[in-house]
């Protein structure tokens, strides 16, 4: 590691003006003669016109505080009167594994309070990772309100700037859309009225489902100069983001919960200390260029894991099969029709708990096998007879709940479960756990190294099917909103514990399909379930989507065959997830020898591909999926490699579709393969002067997977 003062003459430049960054990433920040640090510019090497104007630039960190607000009245945090009065006192550079790291150290002589801004970002890669630590350094307590912890401004004008952000519901995930940002921000004529717009456009994640409603990042592309900014909020709880003028130029301001959107307060005694979620925002050369940067970074903040390169193919009973209803009478010809089908681990599901063969919902949360549903030798014979086909065994587990009707709510104390005015919550026939309570986590950790060390289970779907907001108010609270991020960070390092525990154990990250897929939660766990979607043509825009928000090594999607199928709907239901990682599901024991057949060939090409899929970079030739668009494609380019493209074609008339492939728009020989499900399902050629795959897909629903490969 090094450690360099910023006032190093190498770094520093005229008028308080100094740099930092790496061969990715430039950025540049001055000191005003009051001893105001503002991020000045922030581009990549190479780059022009994307500095600031002076007018435009905001200073490092706007926070707000009782006793302590804005600056002017307005939805937006900027202009807070503490953020205005934060002077320098300290800058240091170091480098580290691999990472370049700014700090800044800044202080409010009126609240007392110091904020240690960290600017990092990874070595070669154009993004900028952010977060903000604010000390109490006044001998009386403070109760923050809201803290930011990434402020950008002196971005190109709003007519010129379009906002893509994406719709995250219950079975209709990442529906992405863009919208000119002058669509919410009017044109007020600021030069007429001498003040900044109070507009602006507001997206927030509320409660325990941190990706409910929308997904917990967005996008900016400049029409005018074709640059983009993607950025994520790696917030397991709530966040907001939000974008407005400021100074004929606009900002982008990244928060993590705040008072006003998620009764967010958080008080600080003399010397205490409250870090805010980390943000990223990735620059690019348009709205892919952008994510695939984003790709790069997450992959390089998320925990190492063998899983992340080996990509087994997951089996799970829930899917439009068992739905819940796991015995081992119908466990045991799935386990072998898996098996013979090309499956490496197979997950139980929900229900394997459940005694009464009724209605388990409101009476989980001790996590024992039914007797009921395994008779004679128990779950262990199931686990038996999965280990002796060569497969890993894997079990379902909703780790944070208890139902009212079980024991444990009876036994553990009122302080494990999230509460209000001191009453304990109750959502949907269950209680939450509050991972902060040592019961609690000591309840799980039993749990997880029975499941895991006694019983020897290798993959632990973690699911979340209930949401609660705006949190949990404990006694040591001073809101509901500090409470659920208390517990949404500590459940992140409960998990973390178990893997230091249990390495090799592998674990998906569910709940209720995509209502947690947030970046916190996606650097710790292997994978993240992307929809509950049980539609076999409703799930392609949700699978073709996914790379914006999740890599596809860790990107889990269902694959759900089914033996009343045709071969081209069997087809159509296995491709979606060849690019990704396999969720197989369906009564491939009811199957016939050619269908079974069918899956096993997808499943083939799948091992074949999936090696490049960790290094694979994805692009939309069709642009982002609409929900009810005909076509959609999806491609994944291998950095030296293959590139892969994976289209459908659910409805219509038109037999037909040209896909554009910029970064082989040079190429003149591109041999074309199909690798799923043959070229009996429909025909594609490389159109060297255009650029352009042509497929032609005659029936539908149909979908091809492609291999292009550039040729001498």
């Amino acid at each position: 590691m090094t450690d360099t003062a910023a006032a190093d003459p190498a770094r520093e430049q005229a008028d308080g003006v100094f740099g930092w960054g790496h061969d990715g990433l430039r950025v540049e920040l001055s000191t005003d003669p009051d001893g105001v640090t503002r991020l000045v510019r922030l581009e990549r090497p190479g780059d022009t016109g994307s500095g600031t104007e002076p007018a435009a630039r905001l200073p490092l960190v706007e926070l707000t505080a009782l006793g302590h607000g804005t600056g002017w009245s307005g939805p937006r945090f900027t202009g807070t009167a503490p953020g205005g009065r934060m002077r320098t006192r300290a800058v240091r550079s170091r480098t580290a594994d691999g990472w370049h790291f700014l700090d800044l150290e800044l202080h409010d002589p009126v609240t007392g309070l110091t904020a240690s801004v960290e600017l990092s970002s990874p070595d070669g890669v154009p993004v900028l990772r952010s977060r903000t630590r604010v000390r109490n350094d006044n001998p009386h307590r403070m109760v923050l309100q809201s803290v930011s912890s990434l402020l950008l401004g002196g971005l190109p004008p709003a007519d010129t700037l379009e906002v893509h952000r994406a719709r995250n519901d219950w079975l209709g995930e990442g529906r992405w859309y863009a919208e000119p940002l002058r669509a919410t921000v009017a044109d007020i004529g600021v030069d007429a009225h001498q003040h900044d717009s109070r507009a602006g456009l507001t997206v927030a994640g509320r409660g325990s489902w941190p990706t409910d409603g929308h997904l917990a990042a967005g996008a900016l592309g400049d029409r005018r100069g074709g640059r983009a900014w993607a950025w994520q909020i790696e917030s397991p709880a709530g966040w907001r983001w939000d974008i407005g003028e400021y100074g004929h130029g606009c900002h982008l301001a990244l928060h993590g919960p705040t008072d006003a959107d998620h009764q967010w307060r958080h008080a600080l005694g003399p010397g205490q200390e409250f870090t805010t979620v980390p943000v990223a925002v990735a620059l690019g050369t348009g709205f892919e260029d952008a994510i695939a940067a984003l790709t790069s970074y997450r992959r390089t903040i998320r925990r190492p894991h063998p899983d992340h390169t080996a990509l087994p193919v997951v089996f799970n009973d829930y899917m439009n099969t068992l739905m819940g209803d796991p015995t081992t009478q119908k466990l045991l010809p799935l386990i072998d029709a898996a098996a013979q089908a090309g499956a490496e681990y197979f997950c139980v599901d929900s229900g394997w708990y459940d005694d009464d063969l009724h209605g388990w919902w409101d009476s989980v949360g001790e996590w024992l096998p039914s007797s009921a549903r395994f008779p004679g030798g128990g779950i262990q014979a199931v686990f038996d007879r999965i280990r002796s086909r060569g497969m890993v065994p894997g079990l379902w587990l909703e780790p944070e709940v208890v139902g009212v009707r079980s024991r444990l709510a009876r036994t553990l104390p009122d302080d494990a479960f999230f509460q209000h005015d001191g009453i304990r919550l109750t959502e949907q026939g269950r209680h939450q756990l509050d991972l902060r309570h040592p019961a609690a986590r000591a309840h799980l950790d039993a749990t997880v190294d029975r499941i895991v060390g006694e019983w020897g289970v290798g993959y632990l779907k973690l699911d979340y099917n209930i949401v609660i907001a705006p949190g949990t108010q404990g006694p040591a609270d001073t809101s509901p909103g500090a409470g659920l991020l208390g517990h949404a960070r500590a459940y992140l390092d409960w998990i973390t514990a178990v893997l230091d525990r249990h390495p090799g154990l592998v674990v998906e990250n569910c709940a209720s399909g995509g209502m947690r897929m947030d970046g916190a939660t996606l650097a710790v766990t292997q994978l993240q379930s992307t929809s509950d979607q049980q539609d076999p043509l409703r799930y392609p825009p949700i699978a073709a989507a996914a790379p914006a928000a999740v890599p596809p090594e860790q990107s889990a999607v269902w694959a759900y065959p089914q033996p009343e199928f045709t071969d081209d709907e069997i087809a159509f239901t296995l491709a979606g997830a060849l690019l990704g990682r396999v969720h197989l599901s369906g009564r491939l024991d009811r199957m016939t020898p050619d269908q079974l057949s069918l899956v096993r060939q997808a499943l083939t090409v799948y091992k074949d591909l999936r090696a490049d899929l960790p290094r694979a970079l994805p692009f939309w030739p069709l642009g982002l999926p609409g929900w009810t668009d005909p076509w959609l494609a999806q491609g994944m380019r291998v950095p030296g490699g293959p590139t892969y493209l994976l289209v459908w074609h659910r409805e219509g008339d038109r037999a037909a579709m040209s896909l554009p492939v910029p970064h082989l728009a040079d190429r003149p020989g591109v041999r074309v393969q199909v690798l799923h499900p043959g070229p009996s399902a429909g025909e594609a050629a490389w159109a060297a002067a255009e650029g352009v795959v042509e497929v032609r897909l005659p029936r539908t629903p149909t979908a091809l997977l492609l291999r292009l490969d550039t040729v001498s």
